[in-house]
Order: C-alpha cells, then structure tokens, then sequence
C-alpha cells in the first residue's frame, strides 16, 4: 500500500522548454522589442556617452578614474542605467506574455503599469546588484545563488504590484528551484555574452570609421543590448510564471488578466 503521507516529488522547472519558449518569442516578435527598448535604451545609452564619453560607454575605452568628474559620471551613469532597466523590463514582461498566451503586442497599454513599477524596480535592482557583487567575490557561486534567489523579482513587481516587497515574493518562490534557475541563467548568461562579445568586436572596428562610424556603433550596440535584455525579461517572466504554476496553480492567462 502506498503511504499517503509520502511527499509527492516535486514537479520540474523545465529549463530546457522555458529558454526554447524564450528564444521563440524574441525572435517572433523581434520588432516589437526593439521598437520597446530601443527608446529608453538609447536615451540611457546617450546620457551615459555624454557624461563618461562614448568610446568608454561602447567599451572600446576604459574610464579615466584619474579625472575627479569620471567617478561622478559613472555613477550617474550606473544610476541611469538602472532606470533604464526597470522601464524596459517592465515593459518586456508584459509583452512576454501576450506572445505567450498569442494575445495582440499593445505598447500603449504597456507603459502605465511600466512607469507605476519602474521606481520600486530600480531601487531593488540597485540592492540586488549591490548584493551580487558582494557574492560574486565570495567565489562567484554564492553571486549566482543570489541572482537565482531574487530572479523573478521584476515581474513580481510589475505583475502583482508588491513594490518594495518584491524580493521577498522572488525568494519566495524561487525556494526550492535555485539551482535548477541557475543552470538557466548560466545558459542564458553565455548565449548572450557570446553574442556580446561578437557585437563588441564589430562595433569596436565600426567606431573606428570617424564620426559616420561611431553613430553606427552606437546604434548596433543600442540594438543588441535591446535584444540581451528583451532575451533575459522574457526568460524571467517564463521563470516566474512557471514558478507560480507548480506552487499555486496559476495558470499563464490568470498571470495576464491583470493588465485587462
């Protein structure tokens, strides 16, 4: 006889199927995502070139720390950059789940739910980043330990709305599947920086073609990072959504009635 009191086993994450949906979506709805991030991204990308100079903000160039104003102007820039962030995934997520569920991509719809997330976002991305760096130089697992344990914290700002108590729902529910969501973005992490490298490296001799050359640069590099980060926000808010299926029932269209 079966002992009823057995645990049942715990259903996969499926972290094969969740980077395969992640790659189908980017790529069937390419121009919707860049047409998304390429906005903010640029405006970010612009600002950071103009405070910290843009063969630095291309990273063909290393800071001049020696310069009393560089340090200011990387700061502002990381701040920057984190703003950026938050609008644009907030903006990803939404759109990754209308490709999901086959649903019409509307950008205007979008933007309000964006913006009303975006300040909780970026403060608790900022704490996160503060917290993988400290992991990162404990022998970089204890950094990937924590990416995994508040890795789902951007829809879980801009879908159930809980602001600054977004890293306590990601840990949450990404508890008992951390490893599992490592492996995923490790998997993630090297698709992207291979594509990155590649880009550097073409963006790197484009910039070298004067002032025609680094415009074009700047435009590639605004393109890839759009599609980076459209890659890693659909692969979060799968994650997420697959995490809320297994441990409350909550199917994909239920996750998505809250923008109707």
């Amino acid at each position: 006889m079966t002992d009823a009191t057995t645990a049942q086993p715990k259903a996969p994450l499926g972290v094969g199927s969740i980077i395969g949906e992640s790659f189908s979506i980017l790529f069937g709805h390419i121009l919707q995502i860049v047409l998304i991030a390429f906005v903010p991204t640029l405006i970010g990308f612009l600002i950071s070139g103009l405070l910290t100079g843009f063969d630095v903000a291309l990273g063909v160039q290393e800071p001049d720390f020696s310069n009393p104003g560089a340090g200011i102007g990387t700061a502002v820039t990381f701040v920057i950059n984190m703003v950026v962030y938050a609008i644009t995934t907030a903006l990803l997520v939404q759109l990754a789940y209308d490709a999901k569920l086959s649903r019409p991509i509307q950008i205007g719809r979008y933007i309000g739910p964006a913006l009303s997330a975006a300040f909780p976002l970026a403060i608790l991305t900022l704490v996160v980043t503060v917290l993988l760096v400290i992991g990162f130089m404990l022998l970089i697992v204890p950094g990937l330990w924590v990416y995994a344990v508040f890795s789902v914290l951007a829809p879980a700002i801009v879908i159930e709305r809980v602001g600054f108590g977004g890293m306590g729902r990601s840990a949450r529910l990404t508890k008992e599947y951390r490893w599992p969501i490592v492996g995923a973005i490790i998997l993630a992490f090297l698709i992207v920086m291979i594509l990155q490298i590649i880009a550097m490296f073409v963006v790197g001799l484009i910039a070298l073609a004067g002032t025609v050359g680094m415009i074009f640069a700047v435009l590639l590099m605004v393109v890839i990072s759009t599609l980076g980060a459209g890659f890693l926000s659909i692969l979060v808010s799968l994650l997420y959504a697959r995490l809320r299926e297994i441990k409350e029932g909550v199917s994909v269209d239920q996750i998505a009635s809250v923008f109707d």
